[in-house]
């Protein structure tokens, strides 16, 4: 299971956009990759096919789960993120301020 979830605000921590921050729009679990917007774009050369015009345009490729952290909406620090069960349900929380997430 990942602690990550789409929409979450998270930090790249290592590759070529190192430091940057965004949101993640897409995640899959089975391969622990995330797809973050604005961050680890690369230009991709396209043919007109069709109604489709051609050009040069950007596409995200995905980074590693375990080269982003989270970004705590409460202390608004890159952090790592526990579980912990609370009225029978499964709460994240940021292990820097133990606050929920």
């Amino acid at each position: 299971m990942s602690k990550l979830k789409k929409g979450d605000k998270v930090k790249v921590l290592l590759g070529k956009d190192v430091g940057k921050i965004g949101t993640i729009e897409k995640l899959d679990t089975k391969k622990d990759q995330v797809f973050i917007a604005g961050v680890n774009l690369f230009k991709r050369h396209v043919k007109k096919q069709g109604q489709v015009e051609g050009g040069i345009i950007d596409i995200i490729k995905s980074i590693n789960i375990s080269n982003v952290a989270l970004v705590c909406p409460n202390c608004q620090k890159p952090t790592r993120v526990g579980l912990r069960v609370e009225k029978g349900q499964k709460v994240r929380f940021c292990k820097k301020c133990q606050k929920n997430i």
